[in-house]
């Protein structure tokens, strides 16, 4: 082993070392985001605190801490997590989303009655393009 293999080798270590560090930090970066979206949904749809804090924890990095407030009609996310891969640094990962509450109108029976609805209107749409296509199939056999 020559002497540069001596001091090119502990620095390509240090440099692999040093890449897989970044790439854990972004995954965790990356887990903060998912995790305040989909809190911030949860949160915007009117869902109660507790599920919106649990919805945002199961896609969060382990032992990240979930922050909701609401202030006006906007709902705030925020996700912290410190990554597994900075042990000893004081280093944390901190990711927020925002989004417009949805106001609740109605009852859950009358949105799906209006959804039943609009699924007959657009089923009934389906009957002259199957006569279409039926209309078409016979000139084709009268080409041939």
């Amino acid at each position: 082993m020559t002497a540069e293999s001596a001091l090119v080798l502990p620095v390509l270590v240090v440099f692999s070392l040093a890449l897989v560090w970044g790439l854990l930090v972004v995954a965790a970066q990356i887990q903060c985001m998912d995790a305040a979206r989909t809190g911030a949904r949860a949160a915007a749809r009117q869902d109660p605190e507790a599920s919106v804090i649990a919805a945002a924890r199961d896609a969060a990095p382990k032992g990240a801490t979930v922050t909701v407030t609401r202030a006006g009609g906007l709902v705030r996310v925020v996700v912290v997590a410190k990554p597994r891969a900075l042990t000893g640094l004081p280093f944390e990962v901190r990711e927020e989303a925002v989004a417009a509450s949805e106001e609740s109108v109605g009852t859950a029976g009358d949105r799906v009655g209006t959804v039943g609805d609009s699924v007959g209107t657009a089923g009934d749409s389906v009957g002259p393009a199957e006569d279409r296509v039926g209309a078409v199939g016979e000139r084709a056999g009268a080409v041939s």
